[in-house]
């Protein structure tokens, strides 16, 4: 990785962030993409000595115009995009019957409209490159969960485009994947409406939904991300991982 240019959305917490430092601590220039400009920050001051290996850029993804600034911005900055990880995305509880259109809207605008978008963005760099695009999809994008509606929905079409984008771009030398976490530990649920004391209840019984017995930590999936985007990965495309201590394998009971 080393002095190729990453650019991480999400990058301010979870796994976002996570990959953000990792890929850092190998020696790329990490385009750091968030709306949090303290978590950013602090990011970068915490990475010591590969501190400088991170450009922070405060971006609303669901503003076309900052995607537009952004991808522009790096280019100033770099020369070059090697890597794009779409790792920014929210979650929110609600059904069929009680999910407003306004709610709908804001989980695909943020969880895949964006990654669309962005996507469209830099593909020309990225053939200059012959680079490759990582999406953070979950296992909820392959299986069904009660009263996440719309995030299912929204994760099942990244695993989608993320197939479709692989074969297109194909020709391109484009690689494009996908890793679909399980539950991590992050700030994901507690922005999705979780107070501490429910999150905690969450965390620990998804000890006993996770068949390996715990659930993950950002490093976990952070480790796939950076595997998918070297060239140890560079014949495989357009492939969703599960990464979810077995959750996927699991049939309600």
């Amino acid at each position: 990785m080393n002095n190729k240019v990453i650019l991480v959305t999400g990058a301010s917490s979870g796994i976002g962030r996570a990959s953000a430092e990792l890929f850092a601590r190998n020696g790329a220039k990490v385009v750091a993409v968030g709306r949090n400009e303290a978590e950013l920050s602090a990011l970068r001051d915490g990475l010591g000595e590969h501190g400088s290996n991170v450009h922070i850029s405060l971006t609303d993804l669901r503003e076309t115009s900052q995607v537009d600034r952004l991808v522009s911005r790096a280019i100033d900055r770099h020369d070059k995009i090697d890597v794009v990880v779409n790792s920014a995305g929210i979650i929110a509880n609600g059904t069929v019957e009680n999910t407003s259109l306004d709610d709908w809207d804001k989980m695909m605008d943020i969880n895949l409209r964006s990654v669309f978008y962005l996507t469209q963005k830099c593909v020309p760099y990225l053939e200059v490159t012959e680079g490759n695009i990582v999406n953070v999809s979950s296992v909820a994008g392959a299986r069904s969960f009660p009263n996440v509606l719309s995030y299912c929905v929204s994760k099942a079409a990244i695993d989608q485009f993320t197939r479709c984008v692989a074969l297109e771009l194909a020709t391109k030398n484009i690689r494009v994947n996908a890793v679909n976490p399980g539950v991590v530990v992050s700030n994901l649920h507690k922005r999705g409406g979780m107070d501490e004391d429910d999150y905690a209840a969450f965390l620990e019984n998804s000890k006993e939904t996770h068949p390996l017995g715990r659930v993950g930590q950002p490093e976990d999936v952070a480790n796939l991300i950076f595997f998918l985007a070297s060239d140890k990965a560079s014949w495989i495309t357009g492939v969703t991982y599960g990464i979810d201590g077995g959750r996927g394998q699991t049939c309600a009971r």
